[in-house]
């Protein structure tokens, strides 16, 4: 792992100098001109306005829930920065993240102007097994930001508070995983593995939460951080497993319909067949993004459903790895203790997460295009052994160059 970040920290060091040289014009550099897009694309979708927005509750007929951050509380710094996410994904001039509106942002304490803040509703399959409601338990989407290339993004905060999806939790995120979230999106991107961003992390001098860092029983209070993540949308295959679960078929073809006009607008919203278009799509994509993990040597860690973006970007660093030396069965997660997501596994286990996938999608698939897709079954098996056999040549010349690195 340390040769990784050795390898990381030099690709950021020199896009960074790279960045420097070459700045964008027409860039803000007063954080309180930059604005939302109002309303964001995702406010057409059904959003559940319970005001006891930190109230656990079984959320129903809805895709999102409005719910307002939970600001850091105390004195707070901002510990790093991407000045390539700033620049080139939301127009900003490196130094507004010196002032004191972009770190109140970041901290959850001001949302500017056309924002919508709300927590995503999906559930997922964890280790094999159906695990319910899960969702957006600390995090927040603020709103959707269109750039000067005319993308579109969504920043979300993580570590921002209390929603209706925290279960058991406190809302909160800490220094030392939020470092861990950071480092990785912005090395992935740069190392050319599709992935969400991340643009800025700070940290509360006096706000403080309880982890038990070892599992040992014995928790202590750590510094509470907020990471502001970015993607073009949060959409999960989760997403639409919650919906069968609950049987929505109504709500799951409005986002369905939503995730194909806004994301794969060249599918022809028409076309009968364009669900199982999609679907293709979606697992193309996702078996490519496994094909570069393999590649770099990267695991995941916990590839649950509820942890695999339907845009087929690395989503929700946890307890993930690089490898410094090749080891087929390599296990990142603590929690793993059978192998279930090592390194070796991450294709099979993406085709099982797709066959949910598949499951879940089925009450709004007539028969015919059902079968169709239980007969791209076959081909994706083909298409993963294809491509992971060029992914493994690739991790052998990357494990080469990490030893000649090491003499």
């Amino acid at each position: 792992m340390r040769r990784s970040f050795y390898m990381v920290t030099t690709v950021l060091s020199v896009r960074s100098h790279q960045t420097s040289g070459n700045m964008k014009t027409g860039l803000l550099s007063n954080f309180r001109d930059w604005k939302f897009r109002e309303p964001p694309v995702y406010a057409e979708l059904p959003i559940n306005e319970n005001v006891e927005y930190n109230m656990r509750v079984a959320v129903k007929n809805a895709v999102f829930s409005k719910v307002p951050t939970e600001p850091l509380e105390g004195k707070l710094h901002l510990v790093c920065k991407s000045d390539d996410c700033l620049i080139n994904v939301l127009d900003l001039d490196p130094t507004v993240a010196n002032c004191e509106d972009f770190l109140h942002f970041v901290a959850g304490k001001y949302l500017p102007s056309g924002g919508l803040s709300v927590s995503h509703r999906y559930g997922g399959y964890q280790f094999g097994y159906w695990a319910d409601q899960l969702g957006d338990g600390r995090a927040h989407i603020l709103g959707e930001y269109v750039n000067s290339k005319n993308e579109s993004w969504q920043p979300q905060l993580k570590g921002s508070g209390e929603t209706p999806y925290s279960r058991f939790g406190d809302g909160r995120a800490v220094l030392r995983s939020s470092i861990r979230e950071m480092i990785a999106s912005e090395a992935c991107y740069f190392l050319g593995i599709p992935t969400t961003r991340a643009a800025a992390l700070v940290v509360s001098e006096d706000h403080k939460v309880l982890r038990d860092k070892c599992y040992s029983g014995h928790s202590r209070p750590e510094p509470a951080a907020i990471v502001v993540r970015l993607a073009p949308a949060w959409y999960r295959l989760g997403s639409f497993e919650i919906l069968l679960k609950r049987k929505e078929p109504h709500t799951m073809r409005a986002l369905a319909n939503h995730v194909v006009k806004h994301y794969f607008s060249h599918i022809d919203a028409s076309d009968d067949d364009k669900y199982v278009k999609w679907y293709k799509e979606v697992a193309i994509k996702n078996l490519d993004m496994v094909s570069t993990w393999q590649g770099f040597g990267f695991t995941h860690g916990v590839l649950n459903t509820d942890n695999v973006s339907v845009l087929g970007l690395t989503i929700d660093y946890g307890p993930y790895g690089f490898m410094d030396r090749y080891n087929r069965r390599h296990v990142p997660n603590t929690s793993d203790d059978l192998g279930r997501y090592a390194h070796n596994q991450q294709p099979k286990i993406m085709l099982w997460n797709l066959e949910k996938f598949a499951e879940a999608l089925e009450p709004i698939l007539t028969e015919n295009q059902r079968q169709q897709i239980a007969d791209l079954r076959t081909t994706l098996e083909e298409y993963t052994n294809k491509k992971n056999s060029v992914s493994m040549f690739n991790l052998l010349e990357y494990t080469i160059v990490n030893l000649e690195l090491s003499q």
